[in-house]
């Protein structure tokens, strides 16, 4: 196995460094796989990375420490190479002793212990619940759920959370879309629906329903709806001006809708707010995303935490007086400017909101807390570690990991995804048309920072270019070997794993080998689509060994150890696909 290789061959070059020198043997050692296969299997810088506080040649120290290294059964050939490399080859037996670890360790294979079971909490989608999660979301529904599975497979302690803006603006400005189009299905054609309003299809269905369960109950006259309502700008006017006019006309709207209605606005509000949070949390679980924890913005203000946070801003010397506003001194901290906490009408901003908020995640005790944001909230980061720190709390828990919004193509277009007008393509409607497992998979095959096309006519083809298809089609592979084989399981475990000795299996069996690190590196750099990159490899050399070689031979011995190593191809990719949140079918 290649943990152990790497702990193996860490060991020797330390008993080496004790020889040569003494003062540097706890340094620490660094045992890498070379990019080119002629340089070694494994290779270690240490002759270069003390080659300055030794006063030594680098090349030099690398002889001086090859003399030294203690003889194992482990490594077959040392040498220096370059500017002072130690490169080992390591015998075939030893390479393919991960075949029975994987067999052994079955769906535990790849686990690690890194995480020490310490409590994280990863809150990713967050998505306001006005409408239907769009395909933009979804990556980030992907790549969060990814991360946690990821994490968790790395030995961590994962809680993931859902943050429900339920308190904000645009819950208002969903409520005051639906109550306007049940006013016009009431038959008030004199009230306008502002284009700045919710727009979908979605809205007039939660319309239909208020008018269904209640009548005209929440009918009023047009003219008091639009009583003291700014006039609108014209249409084609797209200017800052023209923009907060339009503002102002949904916020004076809001207003009279509050007075009108009185309680039965909080009915509307909440009726919109739970449709829509159970068509989110229907569509993530569809799509096999599930929070453990969908955490209220409102119960930050009904706890009082909101208040007691600024409060303690305040008496920490963080905030000043403005304008009847209270302000955050968040330039301290490296923002490019201060922020309102509280606005001079009392009111707390969302701001305010998010710091009581991450201060409710350190209450509760993680060691370790991500954010998983939209790229666009790049310049939110400053202000956010800015806060945590003003509160005496540590910020190098906090982490934020940025995803670019995905952009779908479909026969070569680009579609729209605006959710007040409407014009968006949902999770729900890509999920139908390329399956869940191309639509998870596609989400996560590019690092979560950069841009990403879907492209629908790749995700959808049964082709080598797809390379869901192109995994998935590996694993049926040697699922249909398996059955023509038609073995006992148990009998894998003792196969004669010397007969494996083409480079075929060789470079097999190192690529099953390297799965660990790459969960550990894919955990520490919170990278999923590391994963989807070494699936990728592993189905390649897979299908290269297939069609090169016959699995079903005659000579029983040869036959048993090709059919081990086909298993074990197996069960690592059903391990780093169960990370992925990707299915594995036995058939295609």
């Amino acid at each position: 196995m290649s943990h152990d290789l790497k702990t193996h061959l860490a060991d020797l070059m330390r008993a080496a460094l004790r020889s040569v020198a003494p003062a540097e043997a706890d340094c620490e050692i660094h045992i890498e796989r070379p990019k080119q296969a002629m340089h070694g299997d494994f290779s270690c810088n240490l002759a270069m990375q003390l080659a300055r506080s030794l006063k030594r040649n680098p090349r030099q120290l690398a002889q001086l420490l090859l003399a030294e290294l203690p003889i194992s059964p482990m490594v077959s050939r040392a040498e220096i190479a370059g500017a002072g490399f130690i490169n080992f080859h390591v015998p075939a037996a030893a390479k393919l002793e991960v075949i029975r670890a994987v067999l052994d360790e079955t769906r535990s294979f790849g686990r690690s212990t890194t995480g020490g079971r310490r409590k994280v909490l990863v809150e990713f989608v967050s998505a306001n619940p006005t409408g239907p999660l769009h395909v933009g979301h979804g990556r980030g529904a992907a790549y969060g759920d990814s991360l946690c599975k990821l994490l968790a497979f790395a030995g961590w302690d994962v809680t993931s959370e859902y943050y429900v803006n339920d308190a904000g603006r645009q819950m208002d400005i969903l409520a005051l879309s639906t109550w306007l189009r049940y006013l016009q299905l009431a038959g008030s054609d004199d009230v306008p629906f502002p284009s700045n309003a919710y727009q979908g299809g979605y809205v007039q269905e939660m319309a239909g329903q208020l008018q269904a369960a209640h009548g005209d109950r929440y009918r009023r006259p047009a003219a008091q709806v639009m009583n003291g309502v700014p006039e609108l700008p014209a249409t084609e006017r797209t200017d800052a001006e023209a923009t907060q006019q339009r503002e102002a006309h949904l916020d004076t709207l809001i207003a009279n809708a509050r007075q009108l209605l009185g309680g039965d606005w909080e009915y509307v509000h909440d009726h919109v707010l739970t449709e829509q949070l159970a068509d989110c949390r229907s569509d993530l679980e569809d799509t096999g995303v599930h929070f453990d924890v969908w955490f209220s913005e409102r119960s930050l203000f009904a706890t009082g935490l909101v208040e007691r946070c600024v409060a303690q801003l305040e008496n920490g010397g963080h905030l000043y007086l403005q304008d009847g506003a209270r302000w955050f001194r968040s330039t301290a901290f490296g923002d490019e400017k201060d922020r309102v906490l509280q606005r001079e009408n009392g009111q707390y901003t969302y701001f305010a909101a998010d710091i009581a908020y991450h201060l409710n995640k350190y209450e509760r005790g993680f060691q370790r807390i991500i954010n998983v944001w939209g790229a666009d909230h790049h310049g939110y980061i400053p202000r956010v570690r800015g806060s945590v720190s003003a509160l005496g709390l540590d910020a190098g828990l906090l982490d934020v990991a940025l995803v670019q919004f995905a952009v779908l193509y479909r026969a070569g277009r680009k579609a729209q995804m605006s959710t007040r007008s409407g014009e968006f393509v949902t999770l729900r409607t890509l999920r139908a048309e390329v399956g869940n497992d191309a639509c998870r998979f596609f989400y996560v095959l590019r690092k979560a920072d950069q841009h990403l096309d879907f492209d629908l006519d790749l995700a959808k083809s049964q082709s080598n270019d797809n390379p869901v298809y192109y995994i998935q089609y590996a694993h049926a592979r040697v699922c249909s070997v398996l059955t023509l084989w038609a073995g006992e399981p148990e009998a894998l475990a003792a196969a004669d794993l010397s007969r494996l000795d083409s480079a075929h299996e060789l470079t097999l069996a190192a690529r099953l080998g390297e799965f660990p690190e790459v969960v550990e590196a894919a955990a520490d750099e919170l990278a999923p689509h590391l994963i989807a990159f070494y699936l990728r490899d592993l189905a390649a050399e897979f299908h290269s060994y297939y069609n090169a070689e016959r699995m079903l031979v005659d000579d029983p011995a040869l036959r048993g150890a090709r059919v081990a190593l086909a298993a074990a191809v197996r069960q690592v990719i059903r391990n780093a696909m169960a990370i992925l949140g990707v299915s594995c079918p036995e058939t295609m």
